[in-house]
């Protein structure tokens, strides 16, 4: 694929992997237009809350849970590993509503809580979602959106213990990139518009825009979903140009970079990319 609309984009990608692993699908809602180490695992890092989120909606349109139901926030967890217990450190979560609500000893409901964990990318929130859920819902989510075996969720945020024993959460940028693009086009198997048109207004609501959303003109439309730690920074991304059709962007780096440097790395990569789609 390295021909003349994308020669500057490979020749980007080939640069940045001296900085590590560096992971770009991009497709329209049917398939990739060019991927480049696409299939190569990361860790998964804050990614897992979009198929987490899109799991506690397919419950709810079964019928099985109520979006609407009080939950009480709290702040201790069973590791998938030994039955231990853990606990999230608040210092690493951007979310202070569910924070908030522990404090005060006041109640969230759950589509208050999928909201924290896609908008604010919410630790807390995030693993008393998958408590309530589980992994097998989530595992479900990744087949019908035709994700392969190297994107998996198999413990909660902070699981010492699970992480120590080799239990983590992976993703590739292709299989992001179909998690997506299934949830753009409302599938059934995903649930169809009740499951994907709320997720998809999450995601145009986050609060995290440094990554590909910094690299498109402003005015353009986005709904992402992004995963950073040291040396991991994701982003997933459904782009809606007003002139043409919509397209989905996924970029997972796993580098020596800083936060901030990484960042504006894939920034910098989504720019490439928009320039070709209007070429």
């Amino acid at each position: 694929m390295a021909i003349s609309p994308f020669r500057t984009l490979e020749e980007h990608l080939e640069a940045a992997g001296e900085h590590g692993t560096v992971s770009l699908w991009w497709g329209d809602l049917v398939g990739a237009r060019f991927a480049r180490h696409a299939d190569v695992p990361h860790y998964a890092a804050s990614t897992m809350k979009l198929p987490l989120v899109i799991a506690v909606l397919r419950k709810a349109a079964r019928g099985e849970i109520n979006l609407a139901a009080p939950v009480e926030v709290h702040n201790i967890f069973t590791s998938v590993a030994d039955g231990s217990r853990f606990s999230v450190d608040p210092a690493g979560d951007q979310d202070a509503g569910t924070w908030a609500a522990l404090e005060h000893g006041t109640t969230r409901s759950i589509l208050q809580l999928c909201d924290h964990a896609i908008t604010h990318s919410g630790n807390l929130a995030a693993n008393i979602l998958l408590q309530m859920v589980g992994l097998d819902e989530i595992a479900h989510v990744l087949h019908v959106a035709g994700c392969s075996d190297q994107t998996v969720v198999r413990r909660g945020i902070e699981d010492t213990r699970a992480r120590e024993a080799g239990i983590t959460n992976t993703v590739t940028a292709a299989d992001l990139g179909r998690l997506m693009a299934s949830l753009a086009r409302h599938d059934t198997a995903m649930g169809g518009a009740p499951v994907c048109a709320p997720v998809e207004a999450m995601l145009s609501r986050s609060q995290n825009r440094d990554q590909i959303p910094a690299g498109l003109p402003a005015d353009v439309t986005t709904a992402n979903k992004t995963g950073e730690v040291d040396g991991v920074s994701h982003d997933v991304c459904l782009v809606r140009p007003v002139d043409r059709a919509p397209f989905v962007l996924s970029i997972c780096t796993t580098t020596n970079l800083s936060q901030t440097a990484a960042a504006a790395l894939v920034a910098s990569l989504a720019k490439d990319v928009w320039r070709v789609s209007t070429e």
